[in-house]
């Protein structure tokens, strides 16, 4: 059965690369878009300054969704087709099909569900449903006002599905997923998000229960990493496949192996809990200058300028150990830097200016 699903998912690969290769730019910048790590340095950054409950939402359903991203690929062991084809014995060497590469096939991690399909649909799911959350207690009772409603949610809906089907038809693309992969993360992110409507203790969670969070997900993914190499399994089989049929070895990055991300997205709710805890947090954005409007566009601003520098720093990665305890520190301080110290430093000089003017 899986068999017949991976040849008719290579099939329609093929049809994609030789039919719609002029849109190579647009379907890698979508596959961009789908990428979990602009959760912290593009979405989270503004959406955080104008609802801290929506910001600090989008944090935990991206962290959750990818740490159940990981134990799911671990479970389903899925094929990626850029490997795939070079080792079934379904075919003949001369009819054996030929699927391009590109800059970012090569992810190393098993293939199901789909990481950048599943994280964008959670994300995306979140604002889409946030705004209309807004829209709705915005709105008056009048027959006008409904209707505005109704357009607005049609419109968002419709960018959703949109964005989310552009993501998926590019990571099938690049040969990096087959179909099936996508749409089992596209389903599963907008699982994860709506569970999150349902616990609304995420929004005034102390910093110990962040802790205890970040501490039942690690224990939790090492123990069953070392469950399956007990159980005679290698749950990092993926990562030697992806280094032996990656047409270029600089397409091979260190940050996209299963434990990457789990110590990257660890680190960003360490970020979020020390920081919303934080005192300089609670003079800044809880104080009377965060319902300010300036106020939260200057923190925006500062906020995406001060992530762009940041994304300069490379992390050396000659070692795996270093690798992840950098990206734990890199995405704790990014967090940090945006909800608490940033907004803080913008909070100061706000303060400074209505001093002097006073005088």
């Amino acid at each position: 059965m899986m068999d017949f699903i991976h040849t008719l998912g290579v099939l329609t690969i093929q049809h994609l690369q030789n039919n719609y290769r002029e849109y190579n730019s647009f379907l890698s910048f979508m596959s961009t878009v789908g990428d979990p790590r602009n959760v912290f340095s593009v979405y989270f950054p503004l959406w955080f300054h104008l609802s801290h409950n929506v910001g600090t939402k989008m944090i935990w359903v991206a962290v959750v969704g990818d740490w159940t991203n990981l134990i799911l690929k671990w479970i389903l062991s899925g094929q990626r087709p850029y490997w795939w084809v070079h080792e079934t014995h379904l075919f003949q060497n001369s009819s054996k099909p030929h699927l391009d590469q590109f800059h970012i096939t090569c992810e190393t991690g098993p293939g199901s569900p789909s990481g950048h399909a599943m994280g964008s649909s959670c994300v995306w799911y979140v604002i889409v449903t946030s705004a209309l959350n807004f829209a709705r207690s915005s709105c008056v009772s009048s027959v006008r006002s409904f209707q505005s409603f109704h357009l607005l949610r049609s419109i968002l809906w419709t960018a959703f599905w949109v964005i989310q089907i552009n993501v998926c038809i590019s990571r099938v693309f690049i040969a990096t997923h087959f179909p099936h992969q996508v749409l089992l993360g596209l389903v599963i992110g907008m699982l994860v998000a709506e569970a999150f409507d349902h616990i609304p203790c995420i929004y005034n969670a102390s910093l110990k229960l962040y802790l205890q969070v970040n501490v039942f997900l690690l224990s939790f993914a090492v123990c069953f990493y070392l469950l399956l190499k007990v159980l005679d399994f290698d749950p990092l089989w993926s990562v030697t496949k992806a280094k032996t049929w990656c047409a270029n070895p600089d397409w091979i990055h260190l940050d996209t192996t299963p434990f990457a991300g789990l110590w990257r997205n660890l680190g960003a709710l360490f970020g979020l809990g020390l920081a919303v805890n934080s005192e300089i947090f609670i003079q800044s954005c809880k104080g009377k200058n965060g319902c300010k409007t300036i106020f939260k566009l200057m923190c925006m601003t500062a906020n995406l300028t001060f992530l762009q520098l940041y994304d300069l720093i490379e992390m050396p990665n000659h070692s795996e150990a270093l690798f992840y305890i950098l990206s734990f520190c890199k995405s704790a301080s990014v967090l940090f830097g945006v909800v608490a110290v940033i907004p803080y430093c913008v909070h100061l000089l706000i303060r400074e200016d209505e001093r002097k003017l006073r005088l």
